[in-house]
Parts: C-alpha cells; sequence; structure tokens
C-alpha cells in the first residue's frame, strides 16, 4: 500500500481479497471479521505491527469492511470481531509508528481511526449489530474499538483485561473516543473511568463487568457459548432481511497526476501556488442510485488524499456541475425507502461529517452551471462559507429539498440549516470541529471538537514527542523524562 515506507498510504481503497490483516468470512445473516494483523505489512519501515497493533493499514482495512458489509452484504444482521491471536485481542495503535510520525500525520490517523468507529456505530443504528468478542486482552486503541462495538464480551480466564493505559504509559490521550464512550456511552461511573485510565495493566473480567466496561464474561470453556447466545440475540434485534441482493463496490482508480485527482464525477485540481484544492462534483445526465453511490465514494475518497497527501493546500473551493434538473433526479432517488436508497443517503451523511471534521478552511461557489440541489446542498452548507456569483449572463442558484430538512443531520444532530443560523467563522487549525458544532453536544461532537484538537496539541507536547518524551522512549532501557508541572 505504500511504496516509500514512511507510513503514508498511496491509496485508501482495498477488498477482501487483498486483506492482509483481517479475515472477513459470511455465513448467511452473520459475518465474521477475525484481526490477523501481518507483523510485516505496515507502512512504516523497520515497525514490526506485533500483537495484534495497527498503523494506516489496518484502519483502511477495517474501514473497506464496515462500508462493503452494508452495501454487498445488506443480509448481514450481525457482525462478530474477534482475533486470530489466543491471548490479544487488539494492543491498539502500534507505539514505534506513532514515535516515528510527523505530526500531521499522527493526528490524521487518529481522526480517521476516530471517524471508522462512528461508521461502525451507524451500522448499528441502521440494524447491522456489532459484537466484540474479546479471548484475549484489548487495550488502547484495540479497547476503543471494542467500545464502538453494540456488545463487548470478555474471557474470563484470569490473564485477559481491557485497559487505556496511555496517559500513564505515553503520556497521551486515548486517541479514538476512549474516555468520551466510557462515560457517555456505556455510562461508566467518572470516578471509576479516572481510576481505570491509570492503571496501566487494565482491569480483568470481574472487575470489568462490575463497573460496566464489558456486557458479558465467560471462562474459557463456556466463552464458545457466550458468544452463540449474543449472536442469536443480535440477529433477533437486527430486524428484518432486506430482500435484495447487494451492490458491488468497484474499484474507483483515480487518474493521479501532480496537478490533478480525477474521478468519473469528481475532479480535483491541485494548487500549490495558490495552496488550493478545487473540488468539483460533475452530475452526470438523469443519475440514479448507482451513480449517486459512484459519487459518494469517489468525493470521500477525494476528501481522504487531500487530508493525508496535500497538507499544504489549506482552502478548498467546492463547485458543482450539471443541471438542476438532473440533480432534482439524484437527490429523489436518494430519498426513497429501499434498503439501497437509505445506504447510499446515509453515505451521503458520513462523507459531509469528513469534510467538516478536516482541518482546511473550505468555501463553496455558487456559479452558472452550478447544481446545489438538495443533498447537493448540503455540500455547500458543509462548507466554511457560500459564496454566489451575482449578475452576469446566467444566474446562479440554490434549491433545497426534503432532504434538507433532516436527511443529513450534522454530529450535534441539528439539520445544516439549523446550524448556520447561529453563526460560524471558517476554519482554525485544531479548533475547527469546535468552531464548526455550535449548539447541542454529542458524543460524536466531543470526539472531534474536543479529543482531535487536544490531541492535536498534546501530541506537540514534550511529555510526549520531545526528544524524551514517552513516545521516543517507549520500548527501550530509559525512562521518559517528564515536566510535572500542571497549568
Amino acid at each position: 500500500m505504500s511504496e516509500l515506507g514512511d507510513g503514508m498510504p498511496r491509496s485508501f481503497e482495498s477488498a477482501p481479497e487483498r486483506y492482509r490483516h483481517w479475515r472477513l468470512a459470511v455465513d448467511g445473516r452473520v459475518a465474521r471479521l477475525t484481526l490477523a494483523v501481518d507483523e510485516a505489512g505496515g507502512l512504516m519501515d523497520g515497525v514490526a505491527l506485533k500483537r495484534n497493533s495497527y498503523d494506516l493499514s489496518v484502519d483502511i482495512e477495517l474501514r473497506d469492511a464496515v462500508q462493503r458489509l452494508r452495501f454487498e452484504h445488506p443480509e448481514v444482521g450481525c457482525v462478530l470481531v474477534d482475533s486470530a491471536l489466543a491471548d490479544v485481542f487488539c494492543a491498539g495503535a502500534n507505539i514505534g509508528m506513532l514515535a516515528r510520525s510527523s505530526h500531521p500525520l499522527k493526528v490524521n490517523f487518529c481522526k480517521l481511526t476516530n471517524e471508522t468507529r462512528f461508521e461502525i456505530e451507524d451500522a448499528t443504528r441502521a440494524g447491522q449489530r456489532w459484537i466484540a468478542a474479546l479471548s484475549g486482552t484489548a487495550s488502547g486503541g484495540g479497547y476503543e474499538l471494542a467500545l464502538a462495538c453494540d456488545r463487548i464480551l470478555l474471557v474470563d480466564d484470569r490473564r485477559a483485561a481491557v485497559s487505556l493505559p496511555e496517559l500513564p504509559l505515553l503520556a497521551v490521550l486515548p486517541g479514538t473516543g476512549g474516555l468520551t464512550r466510557l462515560v457517555d456511552k456505556r455510562a461508566v461511573r467518572r470516578d471509576l473511568a479516572d481510576v481505570f485510565c491509570t492503571l496501566e495493566e487494565g482491569v480483568r473480567a470481574p472487575r470489568a463487568l462490575a463497573e460496566g466496561l464489558v456486557d458479558a464474561t465467560a471462562k474459557p470453556s463456556e466463552f464458545a457459548k457466550l458468544v452463540e447466545r449474543e449472536v442469536a440475540a443480535a440477529l433477533e434485534a437486527s430486524g428484518p432481511v432486506p430482500e435484495a441482493d447487494g451492490v458491488r463496490l468497484e474499484p474507483l482508480d483515480p487518474q493521479v497526476s501532480e496537478g490533478e485527482i480525477r474521478y468519473r464525477h469528481v475532479s480535483v485540481e491541485l494548487s500549490v501556488e495558490s495552496r488550493t484544492a478545487s473540488i468539483t462534483v460533475h452530475v452526470p445526465k438523469l443519475p440514479n442510485l448507482l451513480a449517486g453511490l459512484r459519487i459518494a465514494r469517489e468525493l470521500d475518497d477525494a476528501v481522504l488524499r487531500l487530508r493525508f497527501h496535500h497538507p499544504e493546500l489549506g482552502l478548498w473551493l467546492v463547485r458543482t456541475q450539471g443541471e438542476p434538473a438532473d440533480a432534482r433526479v439524484l437527490d429523489a432517488a436518494l430519498g426513497g425507502s429501499s434498503w439501497f436508497a437509505r445506504e447510499v443517503r446515509g453515505l451521503f451523511g458520513r462523507v459531509l461529517k469528513r469534510v467538516e471534521n478536516s482541518a482546511r478552511s473550505s468555501f463553496a461557489l455558487v456559479e452558472p452551471g452550478s447544481c446545489f440541489v438538495g443533498t447537493l446542498f448540503e455540500l455547500a452548507l458543509a462548507a466554511d462559507r457560500v459564496y454566489m456569483l451575482r449578475g452576469g449572463e446566467s444566474e446562479s442558484s440554490l434549491e433545497l429539498t426534503a432532504m434538507n430538512r433532516g436527511a443529513h443531520r450534522m454530529a450535534n444532530g441539528q439539520t445544516r440549516l439549523e446550524t448556520r443560523f447561529f453563526g460560524r467563522p471558517d476554519a482554525l487549525t485544531g479548533l475547527e470541529a469546535s468552531l464548526r458544532f455550535p449548539g447541542p453536544e454529542t458524543l460524536e461532537t466531543k470526539v472531534f471538537a474536543r479529543l482531535t484538537a487536544w490531541q492535536n496539541w498534546i501530541f506537540q507536547r514534550p511529555n510526549a514527542s520531545g526528544p524524551d518524551g514517552a513516545l521516543r522512549a517507549y520500548g527501550r532501557p530509559e525512562r521518559a523524562k517528564f515536566d510535572w508541572k500542571r497549568t
């Protein structure tokens, strides 16, 4: 996936036949997703992904599996996540990788991981139940992956534990929502959560169950039966099976050059001189849901490429091109009641959130030939500013539809129109999400507005990333040197 061994992915696409770190098996209504990290399959030279630890290559495959299960396997009502290793579920983000990564790579790594965790939770809300079966220890990001699932099962073998050891080990916050999900999602008492986050060794099954850190435990001889019961209960709660075949996710295969990224329906012009990326969505004639799926996936891929590969392009200029009548056809299709319409509509919603979670300023440009209608108008509203050209031979226009009344709600639970009238400025690095989400606070806004900003700052603190900091000292005989002063 990476040709340079620098930790940076060159592509954000994958497929089950190319997975190096996950095994995906679908049997009727149950999918089994097994973490089996290839130690030598990471993106950074000289870093071994031991004990099912992960880097971006693992996360990119997980993101693909989450999306593929929703589109290619709508019949699946339960996804069981487990490990191929006997004594460990997942050791979390690879510390050697983090220590050698640039600051932007660390922050964007955590952000993509966060977004994938929310995609798992969104799948649960859509009726696809996710269960984490921990037959070994889950620590750091490994436990945070389990926290994103609907249910957490932990073997009671007197060794397996759950932990968030980032603070005592590395002097950083748990980076993918662990703190927030403990108290907001699982309603763990905050004093218990506070103690838990200082325990490097974590908590084993009996205490983990008593404190609400997991949902069920069983002895090793009974663990398989516990998993069977949980899967059966998840299937019963997952709802009816769609009476339709899945839709294959075809490769995007963009044409990438120094000055452009070009897909079938999305193009991105890159200008280092003006520090801008011009993103244009081209709406085809009489688009159907397949075209809508393709547009959403292309836009999603483009945003990730801009985040990781082009940090110097601080302003994104967002345009649409096409006939408003065709945009209305697409919008009507997205508003349909079929499982496929629901899934494409949901994907558009997640892509819009990814735009809003990106640490770039974004301006939508409404010009003659634009088609900001309904869902595509949401793309304009997701930008920090909207500029409309007045005068000229042809008129510029925007068009509201029923899709702007709640089909694509923001992370704060409000529509973009509701949020817009709170008033918000453009993006500021590290605080961008805080400024973009006024109004009610949710688990998702806490993760992206607070945690992302904090992590952006903490990853630059000497206690974590300095020459004598915990990230650099991890795995070495010498201990990290901390500045113990608090501000």
